[in-house]
C-alpha cells in the first residue's frame, strides 16, 4: 500500500509554513479557504465550548483515505502525543477484511 501524508489546517498559509518549519514536517500542509469549505466537508468545523463560551472551531481529527479517495478510517478527537503511534500501528498491522 502506498502512503501519502497531507496535513490540513484552517490557519493561514504563513502560519502553516511557520508550524511546518518549527516541527520539521516533511509533508505538505493544505490551507482551508475563508468559508472553511474543507473543514465543513470533513465535519470538523463544529461548535466548541471553553469555560462556558461557545464558538465555532476545528476539532482535531485524522482521516485514512485510500487510493480511490474513500475514507477508510476516521480518527476523532485525536491526542497529538499518542496519535502518530496509532496511525503507524494501523499502517503496520491493517485490519483483515
Amino acid at each position: 500500500m502506498g502512503v501519502a501524508i497531507v496535513g490540513a489546517s484552517a490557519d493561514s498559509e504563513k502560519a502553516n509554513q511557520k508550524f511546518k518549519d518549527k516541527h520539521g514536517l516533511p509533508y505538505p500542509l493544505l490551507c482551508d479557504d475563508e468559508a472553511r469549505s474543507l473543514c465543513k466537508a470533513f465535519g470538523v468545523w463544529q461548535e466548541k465550548n471553553m469555560l462556558g463560551r461557545k464558538y465555532m472551531g476545528v476539532v482535531r481529527a485524522s482521516f485514512l483515505i485510500d487510493q480511490a479517495g474513500n475514507v477508510e478510517k476516521v480518527f476523532a478527537k485525536v491526542k497529538a502525543t499518542r496519535h502518530p503511534g496509532e496511525v503507524v500501528d494501523l499502517l503496520r498491522h491493517p485490519p483483515s477484511t
